[in-house]
C-alpha cells in the first residue's frame, strides 16, 4: 500500500471507534439517572466530540502536505506557550524575552523544519535560546526574581516549542525503504499517545484505586496506567504496517510513547498545581487547554524522533 491508501485505512479505524463512542455515549446519556453519573457522562460526550474535531483537522491537513502540517504544529506551540505564559506571573521585564519566545523563535523553529536544517533545528533553542533570552532580560534592569523569571520562559519555551517541534520534525528522516511515508510517524505517535491518554483517563474510572500521585493529579492511578498503558501498547504494535518498525520494534516504540507521555502529564500537574490550576486554560471541550492536550506529546515526541532517527534513519 502506498502513504495515502495507509492513512485511509487507518483513519476508518479511528473514525469508526470514535463514532462507537458516540453511539455509547448516547446510550449512556439516555439511561444515566445521578446528577454525578450525568456529569461523567457530560464529560465523556464533550470529550468525544473534541475528539471528532481534532481527528479531522489533523486529517485535512495532513492531505494538505508538509507545510500545512508544520504550520498546525507551529500553531499549537503558540497557544500552548500562550497558555503556559498566562498562568505565571509576568513582569515588565519579561516584555522583550517573551516577544521573542512568541515571534521569532516559534517561526525560526518551524521554518528550520520546514527548510530541513537538521543541524540547526537541533540547538537552535536549547543553546541559542537559552543564552540569549536571559541576556535581553538583563537589560530590562529588573532583577527581583530573575532567576525564577527566567527559569520559567526558558522553561514554557522548551516544552511547547522545543519538544512540541519534534513531532513535525519527523519529516526530516531519511528512512530506507519508507521514503515518503514520514508523515504517518507523526501520526503513529499522535495516536498512541492519545489513544493512551484515554485508555489510561477509562481504565482509572473503571478500575482505579491506588493513586500514584494523589496531590499531583488526583485522577492518575496504577490501574489507569497499566490497563490502559497496556492496551495503547497492543495497539501501537499493531499499527506497525504504517510505519518503519518490525510488529515487536512497534510494541517498543509505543511504551517509550506512552511512558514519556504518563511522565509528561505528570510533570506538567505538577506545574500546574504549583500555580493552583486545574487546567492550563478551557479551549478544548471537556479536555481543558491546549497544552492539556498535549502535555504526554512534549514529552514523547523528542524520545520517539531521536529513537526513531538514530535506529532507523
Amino acid at each position: 500500500m502506498n502513504v495515502h491508501q495507509k492513512f485511509y485505512w487507518m483513519m476508518a479505524g479511528v473514525f469508526t471507534l470514535l463514532l462507537t463512542a458516540s453511539l455509547i455515549g448516547a446510550i449512556l446519556k439516555s439511561r444515566v439517572r445521578s446528577d454525578s453519573g450525568r456529569a461523567v457522562v457530560q464529560n465523556l460526550n464533550s470529550r468525544v466530540h473534541a475528539w471528532w474535531i481534532m481527528i479531522t483537522i489533523v486529517a485535512l491537513v495532513f492531505l494538505m502536505g508538509k507545510t500545512a502540517t508544520v504550520v498546525l504544529f507551529a500553531f499549537i506551540s503558540f497557544l500552548a506557550l500562550r497558555e503556559f505564559i498566562t498562568l505565571t506571573p509576568t513582569k515588565r521585564g519579561d516584555h522583550v524575552p517573551l516577544f521573542l519566545s512568541f515571534f521569532v523563535l516559534i517561526p525560526v523553529q518551524y521554518f528550520l523544519i520546514a527548510y530541513g536544517w537538521y543541524g540547526l533545528f537541533a540547538i537552535f533553542i536549547p543553546v541559542y535560546a537559552f543564552l540569549l533570552l536571559p541576556a535581553f532580560a538583563a537589560l530590562a534592569e529588573d532583577t527581583e526574581g530573575f532567576l525564577e523569571r527566567t527559569a520559567k520562559i526558558q522553561w514554557a519555551v522548551m516544552v511547547t516549542v522545543f519538544c512540541v517541534s519534534h513531532a513535525p520534525a519527523l519529516l526530516l528522516l531519511d528512512i530506507p525503504g519508507y521514503h515518503g511515508q514520514d508523515a504517518l510517524l507523526i501520526l503513529y505517535l499522535l495516536l498512541v499517545a492519545q489513544l493512551s491518554d484515554v485508555l489510561q483517563y477509562v481504565c482509572g474510572k473503571l478500575f482505579g484505586r491506588t493513586k500514584i500521585a494523589p496531590k499531583v493529579s488526583p485522577s492518575k492511578t496504577r490501574e489507569g496506567l497499566v490497563g490502559g498503558g497496556l492496551g495503547a501498547t497492543l495497539v501501537g504494535g499493531a499499527m506497525w504496517w504504517i510505519t518503519p518498525f518490525s510488529p515487536l520494534q512497534a510494541m517498543g516504540m509505543s511504551f517509550i510513547i506512552v511512558l514519556m507521555g504518563f511522565l509528561g502529564g505528570l510533570a506538567l500537574s505538577a506545574v500546574k498545581r504549583s500555580l493552583g490550576a486545574k487546567d492550563w486554560g478551557s479551549m478544548i471541550e471537556g479536555h481543558g487547554g491546549m497544552l492539556d492536550r498535549i502535555d504526554s506529546i512534549s514529552f514523547a515526541a523528542p524520545i520517539f524522533f531521536h529513537l526513531t532517527r538514530f535506529f532507523f534513519a
